[in-house]
């Protein structure tokens, strides 16, 4: 999952006023992330993480493919978060030296198969790439670019090899990338000898390595690489080729840089990997249009509610009160409970709950308690949320539906604890299934499902009762005016007031707030980047809570006025329907922007822009029902009525 910024006073101040949203901040780590001193000569250790690839989004293990291994596999302890997006952290063979460069150093060696050269053309052919971590940093590969104003662009981890043709064969063939050339970057401290890490960069390279004499482990001495000259493998005109029988060496140079940046600062250059700087001006303008129409929407309802308040209170007498059109003539019925009323309780309460998510975690992530070095924090603390929102997703749904005068809470609190959660948990079954089925690291095991599963089961159901509880015991919510007992006939509707239309309409503005912060948001979902422009994000989050209130209001207004009174459902749809736009604009983004050919990874995404989109819909219609439940309210206990 994407990650966080580290925190700093300005970034604090942008997150409290929303306005100097600047991207270039001096930050700091917040205790429990505290630097690391190596002394000259002290051993650095390199592990290495999945294997991912932006074709298949299927991440395996770096040892499913027949690396060379140290003497023994030593699993690193991991999150919540880390397990669900496939993290897989072992140590490697790769061993340093602080501050001490090495040469052609040998890993070892490996004869392939047929198997083994399957696994690895398989794993080439579909781009897939090594992440290695050093001192909680990850392995980049810097890529140099002539256009851009920073002449260095930084991807994540290396290529496990490449294809193409060699010679005058036409046959593609495919070379590994068994020498990789490490720059570990350090900023050296003036009163000590110590010296902490700032960057760890690779650059790879295949090389067909040849040796003199019998192998002897890391003691052979090779012929293609001299330890004593820099880089002279960079000339080797013989690339190692993968095929059956093929036998590959692996080695490593390591060079030591030191740097001018500091170590609260290491992490800028992987925050800047992506290339967002063209889209700063196009997010500004898009959030100020949005702006100044939901500023424009809202004078035109204050001035029109106004004067319909101010004609309907200056009636005098009964012959002109009975005259009255519009949205009062329905005064009777507006406060009528709709049809499946639990139903909507209970996506009221689900709402209640990922909008308490949502803001806490933006909190969070501002404050920058949810930094990039701390892997998965931001997938944990969301699950986390998500289950002791719980208590005010029970007291959201219970006092609605006491409202609505309903006797049996305790299904209602049932259904708001199970209803949303298993049709979650359903879909990402079955993805994890298909996932299980490649044998990829990406599968979730049995024991992080039974720890699901618990936090469900054993905390939020629990907690949804205790919220359904309080709030159905406290006094129910009274209408402004009386309901009648026999319902009025709805006149016919004009074609644009139908239901089916105003609700696709409603939904084109708030989706309108946050489609081009959403092209940032799938990127670093699904072509492994970082998100940590938060600020920014909370921003776009504020217009879409603006916009889906304001829109909803309107179209609310409109239909009361054209005396239709069944708003309860409509509302929460209106602003809800941003969910199919949401989605629509995902399928845009996967045959625009992604390379994904095989079905499964197709099914996959799918199936979790679908979970999203269910998601962002129970959010945004939740705002609406509330914006519009706030709004009759209001509008018919400022009328005098008889």
């Amino acid at each position: 999952m994407a990650t966080t910024r580290s925190p700093s006073i300005r970034n604090f101040f942008v997150a409290a006023i929303l306005l100097f949203l600047i991207h270039g901040v001096s930050s700091f780590y917040l205790p429990g992330v505290a630097p690391e001193d190596f002394e000259k000569g002290d051993e650095l250790k390199v592990k290495v993480n999945k294997l991912t690839s932006t074709k298949t989004q299927l991440p395996y293990s770096y040892y499913s493919l027949p690396f060379c291994r140290p003497e023994k596999i030593l699993d690193s302890a991991e999150n919540l978060g880390e397990v669900l997006r496939g993290d897989r952290i072992e140590n490697s063979p790769y061993v340093f030296k602080m501050r001490e460069p090495q040469m052609c150093s040998i890993v070892g060696r490996i004869k392939l198969d047929a198997k083994d050269a399957k696994e690895f053309k398989e794993k080439i052919n579909d781009e897939y790439r090594v992440n290695m971590i050093l001192d909680n940093l990850p392995l980049v590969f810097p890529i140099q670019r002539q256009d851009q104003e920073s002449p260095v662009v930084y991807q994540m981890g290396y290529h496990v090899g490449l294809k193409g043709q060699y010679t005058a064969s036409k046959d593609e063939k495919y070379f590994i990338h068994n020498h990789l050339a490490f720059t570990v970057r350090f900023h050296k401290d003036v009163q000590t000898d110590s010296a902490r890490i700032v960057g760890f960069e690779v650059k790879p390279f295949s090389v067909k390595h040849e040796y003199e004499g019998n192998w002897n482990d890391k003691n052979t001495r090779l012929t293609t690489c001299d330890p004593h000259a820099k880089h002279t493998v960079v000339n080797s005109n013989s690339p190692q080729e993968v095929d059956d029988g093929r036998e590959i060496v692996f080695t490593y140079d390591v060079e030591f840089q030191e740097s001018e940046v500091k170590w609260a600062s290491r992490w800028d250059a992987y925050l800047l990997m992506s290339d967002d700087q063209i889209h700063w001006f196009s997010i500004v303008n898009s959030l100020m249009i949005v702006l100044f129409l939901s500023g424009m929407v809202a004078m035109i309802m204050l001035r029109t509610l106004y004067r319909d308040i101010s004609k309907y209170n200056e009636l005098e007498t009964l012959e002109e009160a009975q005259e009255e059109t519009g949205w009062k003539l329905v005064h009777g019925d507006v406060f009528r409970p709709p049809k499946n009323s639990d139903l909507l309780c209970v996506y009221v309460g689900t709402g209640v709950q990922f909008l308490g998510m949502v803001v806490v975690t933006m909190m969070f992530a501002i404050l920058g308690f949810l930094s990039p070095s701390n892997r998965g924090g931001l997938m944990t603390a969301m699950l986390l949320l998500w289950v002791f929102m719980g208590l005010f997703a029970g007291f959201a749904s219970a006092r609605l539906y006491k409202m609505f005068k309903g006797a049996e809470w305790k299904k209602v609190a049932l259904k708001t604890a199970v209803m949303f959660p298993a049709t979650i948990f359903a879909i990402f079954f079955v993805l994890n299934a298909l996932i299980w089925g490649q044998k990829s690291s990406g599968a979730v095991p049995f024991g992080t499902m039974f720890a699901l599963v618990f936090l469900w089961f054993g905390i939020s159901v629990p907690l949804v009762f205790v919220g359904s509880y309080v709030g159905f015991k406290k006094p129910a919510i009274e209408d402004p005016v009386k309901t009648n007992k026999i319902p009025r006939q709805i006149p016919e509707q004009a074609w644009y007031m139908h239901p089916a239309f105003s609700v696709l309409i409603g939904g084109i503005l708030p989706f309108g707030a946050v489609f081009i912060e959403l092209f940032f948001i799938l990127t670093s979902i699904w072509l492994n980047q970082f998100y940590y422009i938060f600020g920014f994000l909370f921003l776009v989050f504020i217009i879409l809570l603006i916009t889906c209130a304001e829109i909803t209001i309107v179209l609310c207004y409109f239909q009361l006025c054209s005396e239709d009174y069944l708003w309860w459902w409509r509302s929460y749809l209106t602003s809800g329907s941003s969910a199919l736009y949401l989605f629509l604009y995902s399928t845009f983004y996967f045959f625009t922007k992604l390379e994904i050919t095989k079905l499964v990874s197709g099914v996959l995404y799918f199936g979790y822009m679908s979970i999203v989109s269910y998601a962002f819909f129970v959010l945004t219609g939740t705002i609406g029902f509330y914006a519009c439940f706030w709004f009759t309210r209001l509008i018919y206990s400022s009328v005098k009525i008889d």
